[in-house]
């Protein structure tokens, strides 16, 4: 039975290590799934009464796991598509003032917003951000701009998560966390996935195949608890709702490589579009409170000239607002929907979210990926589907995996991508090609990412350099580049001011040891201490090094390390230390500068070559 109590102890300890910041997780992921439902509520009805009841555009046909709000009126008149100019411009007026008014960071998508945070200002995101962004994010989708429910759902819960790190007063490390798992919450809410929201949490906040491991329990603790109380308001249905589709062999994947080739060149354009809109618009003579209202008239331009260009079709109106009427479209075998629409609808969100968000419109970027990327994988796959039956039996399975493999190459989250697409589908059947194409499609993509605070790895981020650089100085010892040596210039108790002058003076070290007669430390002094006593030309010939020396500095040991050893020249506020050979003896064999650890943390990291 001691076995047992013994796992039972390291168990209870592993629990008490950890119950904490999950249960505050789990707070963050009530926020986040609340939020969730407000803001959907929110876009819902300034939709409804802005495009619905005023312009008479009402999508069809709507995802099908979407609750329908009963107590809506019915959109009954015809549309009006001029107004479909006038309307998104009106709400990015709105959307700009009240952002640029009020709190700046919550322009653009949010979840770029959240990975700056995590990386550059340790987790902070100021309280009114998470408000600010819900009503113009509201305001924004809801009269037509080009965008997703995503980002700033995943803002809301990251910045709800930094705010309760803050009252709580916890560390930055933990702060970090919280804001990261709340913004899994947000995307595992919204897209009804928590398994995705768990791993976009970690994923997403680096370029390459990389995952934020201390990130990992709790976004997967708040993201449950946030899609439970949003399943609560909306059902337990997966978002979209497929056919019957299945992978049938290793022939398919041939196709399926033309597909993650060409969401990697959709991919580069979006970046390339987006990025290029925001340049730009922020060169544009315009007062930023005002860039979002042109961006907004310019994506209505969009999608009223492809209205009319292709004969009053309004499915091509997808183009604006959220857009997953054609998504849900394609996957459903809605035979009006030709390739040359398809792609249309792609190319045209590209440009549409490229306005809406580059000009400083407040939504998200992935919401319009899944658009782009399902509408130009359905596009493909229609004209491989007539070239090839035989080998792509059913466009619709190109419209799932289309959404992942172009996610995956514009978002570098190649892994997350693939859970999110199957948990919006719940379809899980077509995971291996879409495993295939996710991976390939990352291969294949550029650079670019279109979240530009991702960094390159966890090596590159500005939160982790002073634990990479601690875990390699911890690795050190000062040994390893310390020759020990006794030296005429160091000083004894009874030396006069002015040789305590001269041999500061002629030494190498801005600092010197007071020794006694056999050499054990006494203290230290240093040029701070001399300078003010030299001035003093009655006491000269009374002062002692005795009097001046410091006995309050901590000594560094050949086994000492150096990240301990950085650690007592940050506590002495000096440049050199003297090393002793234990100490119990504490007898001097020589001094260390501070710059000589960072010589030997280069020399360790890059090698000799990089101290030349």
């Amino acid at each position: 039975m001691k076995w047992f109590h013994k796992i039972l102890g390291l168990g209870s300890r592993r629990i008490r290590g950890h119950v904490r910041i999950l249960g505050f997780a789990a707070l963050v992921g009530v926020v986040a799934g609340l939020a969730g439902i407000a803001f959907y509520i929110a876009t819902r009805v300034v939709e409804h009464y802005a495009l619905g009841m005023l312009a008479g555009y009402s999508p069809e046909p709507a995802p099908l796991g979407e609750p329908s709000l009963t107590w809506l009126a019915e959109v009954t008149h015809p549309l009006y598509p001029w107004l479909l100019l006038v309307i998104p411009t009106l709400g990015g007026l709105i959307s700009g003032v009240l952002v640029f008014t009020l709190a700046p960071e919550a322009e653009g998508h949010g979840t770029d917003g959240v990975i700056a945070a995590y990386h550059y200002r340790q987790g902070q995101i100021r309280p009114r951000v998470p408000l600010v962004k819900i009503v113009t994010s509201a305001v924004t989708l809801g009269t037509g701009g080009s965008g997703g429910r995503e980002g700033p759902i995943a803002q809301i819960g990251a910045g709800f998560g930094s705010l309760f790190a803050n009252l709580l007063r916890l560390r930055a490390a933990d702060r970090r966390v919280l804001m990261a798992a709340g913004m899994g919450a947000g995307i595992a809410a919204v897209f009804r996935a928590p398994l995705a929201g768990t791993m976009f949490a970690a994923e997403v906040l680096y370029r390459s195949p990389e995952f934020e491991p201390e990130v990992i329990i709790p976004a997967g603790i708040a993201s449950v608890v946030s899609y439970c109380v949003f399943g609560m308001f909306t059902g337990w249905e997966p978002l979209f709702r497929i056919p019957s589709l299945a992978f049938n062999g290793p022939m398919e994947l041939g196709p399926y490589l033309l597909l993650a080739l060409f969401m990697a060149v959709l991919a580069l354009l979006y970046t390339r579009c987006f990025y290029g809109c925001k340049r730009a618009f922020d060169r544009l003579p315009v007062s930023r409170h005002f860039r979002p209202a042109v961006g907004a008239f310019l994506t209505g331009v969009v999608g009223l000239s492809l209205y009319f260009v292709l004969g009053r079709q309004e499915k091509v109106l997808a183009v604006l607002a959220f857009g997953y009427s054609a998504i849900q479209g394609a996957m459903t075998r809605d035979t009006e929907i030709s390739a040359v629409l398809l792609l249309t609808i792609a190319l045209g969100k590209i440009l549409t979210t490229s306005l809406t968000i580059g000009s400083g419109g407040s939504g998200g970027v992935f919401g319009p990926s899944i658009v782009i990327g399902g509408c130009g994988g359905g596009a493909l796959g229609v004209v491989l589907h007539n070239l090839w039956p035989g080998l792509v039996p059913h466009p619709a399975t190109f419209v799932i995996v289309g959404m992942a493999g172009f996610f995956a190459a514009a978002a570098k989250t190649p892994f997350s991508t693939l859970i999110i697409v199957s948990e919006l589908t719940g379809g899980y059947s077509l995971l291996l090609p879409s495993l295939w194409v996710c991976a390939l499609s990352f291969i294949l993509s550029d650079e670019e990412s279109i979240y530009s605070s991702q960094v390159t790895s966890r090596a590159r981020s500005p939160a982790h350099q002073g634990t990479y650089v601690r875990e390699v100085l911890a690795g050190i010892r000062i040994s390893e580049f310390f020759s020990a040596h006794r030296s005429a210039a160091w000083l004894h108790p009874d030396d006069s001011l002015d040789t305590m002058l001269a041999r500061l003076t002629a030494a190498p070290y801005e600092v010197l040891p007071v020794v006694d007669g056999e050499d054990r430390l006494r203290g230290v002094i240093g040029l701070e201490e001399v300078h003010p006593a030299s001035g003093e030309p009655a006491l000269k010939s009374l002062i002692l090094a005795e009097d001046l020396m410091r006995v309050d500095v901590r000594p560094l040991t050949p086994d000492t390390t150096l990240d301990h050893a950085l650690e007592l020249f940050v506590e002495s506020d000096l440049l050199a230390l003297p090393v002793v050979n234990d100490l119990e003896q504490r007898r001097v064999v020589g001094m260390v500068r501070r710059r000589e650890i960072s010589s030997a943390y280069l020399r360790h990291v890059h090698g000799p070559a990089s101290t030349e």
